[in-house]
C-alpha cells in the first residue's frame, strides 16, 4: 500500500470520527440541557431561560448536518420499486440524473442559506437570482450583526468579536450569525457530499443515492425472530 494511500485512509477515517463525534456531542448537549432543566423547573421551581432556544438551535444544527451524513453513508430512505427493475442501462441514465438533480438542489440550497446567513455576518449577499453572479455591494445600512438570539447569553469568550462585528457595542445576548453560521456550512457540506456520491456514480462504485431500506430490514428481522422462535 502507498503512502498516498495510507494518508488519504488517515484523512477519511479522522473525518468520519469527527463528523460521528459532533453529532454526538450535539445529541449529547441537548439532553443534558433538557435534563438539567427538568430537574431544575420540577425540583426548585426555577429553570434555564435559554434552555428552549438552545435546544432548538442544536435540533436544527443535528438536522442539518445529519443530511450530508446521511448522504454520506447512504442512510435516506426512499422509493426504487421502479429503478430496480430498468434495464442495467437505463438504471445508470435515471440515477445520474437523479444524482444530477439532487447537486443543482443542494447548490440552490447553498446560494439561498449564504444569502440568508450574510445579513447577519455583515456579509453580502450574492446577486442573481438562481445562480451566484457575484456579490451585492455592502452598505453601511445594511448591517444586521447586531440581530442577536432572544435568551442565550454570549459567553464571556466571545467578547473580542464585539469590535468586529457590532462596533464595539456590547452584546447582551449571543449574536445570530454565530448559530445561523450554521446555514451555509450544512447546506455547503450537503453540496459536498452529492458531489462526492455523483462521482461515486459516474465511476460506477455506487449504484445509487439510497442504500437504506428501513422497511424491508424490519420484514427481515421479525421473519429471522419467526425462524429462531
Amino acid at each position: 500500500m502507498s503512502s498516498g494511500s495510507t494518508a488519504n485512509g488517515a484523512v477519511h477515517r479522522f473525518v468520519n470520527e469527527l463528523e460521528e463525534s459532533v453529532i454526538a456531542i450535539i445529541l449529547g448537549l441537548m439532553t443534558l440541557i433538557t435534563f438539567v432543566n427538568v430537574v431544575l423547573r420540577y425540583g426548585f421551581n426555577t429553570g434555564l431561560i435559554w434552555g428552549l432556544e438552545a435546544t432548538s438551535l442544536l435540533f436544527a444544527w443535528l438536522v442539518l448536518f445529519g443530511v450530508s451524513y446521511c448522504v454520506k453513508v447512504t442512510a435516506h430512505l426512499g422509493v426504487d420499486a421502479v429503478v430496480n427493475i430498468l434495464p442495467t442501462g437505463t438504471r445508470r441514465v435515471v440515477t445520474l440524473f437523479a444524482g444530477a438533480v439532487c447537486l443543482a438542489y443542494a447548490f440552490l440550497l447553498f446560494k439561498g442559506a449564504w444569502d440568508y446567513w450574510a445579513n447577519f455576518a455583515n456579509l453580502p449577499q450574492t446577486t442573481g437570482r438562481w445562480f451566484p453572479t457575484g456579490f451585492e455591494e455592502m452598505k453601511r445600512t445594511s448591517y444586521r450583526a447586531w440581530y442577536e438570539t432572544i435568551d442565550i447569553p454570549i459567553p464571556d469568550f466571545l467578547r473580542w468579536i464585539e469590535p468586529l462585528m457590532n462596533e464595539g457595542e456590547s452584546y447582551e445576548k449571543l449574536p445570530r450569525f454565530i448559530p445561523y453560521a450554521m446555514l451555509p456550512f450544512g447546506a455547503g457540506l450537503l453540496l459536498f457530499r452529492f458531489a462526492q456520491a455523483f462521482v461515486r456514480l459516474w465511476k460506477g462504485t455506487q449504484s445509487g443515492l439510497i442504500v437504506s431500506h428501513e422497511a424491508e430490514d424490519a420484514v427481515e428481522d421479525v421473519a429471522h425472530m419467526n425462524r429462531e422462535g
